[in-house]
């Protein structure tokens, strides 16, 4: 009689009782579905969040010891301080003084560089002398003269490397 419904006539009004053994649709959803995903979701962070590749063997490539790589050797070559006047279009005369260090990429460069040392400052001196004083105007201005100074220095020593240009002094009158 506990398998089967029970019914109960109360006059105009029957009931019928059923027993409760199973899971319904919301207890299913509460007690099972809900904690599955929230733990599937919770993996899936971790997972992303990388607190997972400790156990599941993901090394950091920097924890990994190998043997550093030689650091490239840095040699600084100081060009004779150049004097110009700059172009004004006018009757005013603006000069610029400028001291610059080439940096290469080592000392046997730049004992090449010497000797091509005329070509290099003669480069310069005919872009430098078709410059405006608007042209070396704010930091823009100096970023752009470093570039096609570095640009000029590379044509005229093509073998060697020169990385970049520094300005160790530049005044503008």
């Amino acid at each position: 009689m506990a398998d089967q419904a029970v019914t109960q006539d109360l006059g105009d009004i029957e009931i019928e009782a059923t027993p409760k053994g199973g899971l319904n649709g919301k207890k299913l959803v509460l007690f099972i579905v809900l904690p599955v995903l929230l733990l599937l979701g919770g993996l899936g962070g971790a997972y992303f969040a990388g607190l997972l590749d400790p156990l599941l063997g993901k090394h950091d490539a920097t924890a990994v010891e190998e043997e550093p790589l030689a650091a490239p050797q840095t040699v600084f070559f100081d060009l004779p301080q150049m004097l110009v006047n700059l172009n004004t279009g006018g009757r005013k005369n603006n000069y610029l003084k400028i001291a610059i260090s080439l940096e290469l990429t080592s000392q046997e460069d730049s004992i090449e560089l010497q000797n091509l040392l005329p070509r290099v400052v003669d480069n310069f001196q005919v872009y430098l002398r078709e410059l405006r004083v608007e042209d070396l105007r704010g930091s823009a201005g100096v970023q752009r003269l470093r570039e096609e100074l570095l640009m000029r220095v590379n044509n005229a020593v093509h073998p060697i490397e020169v990385r970049d240009v520094l300005f160790k002094e530049m005044l503008v009158q």
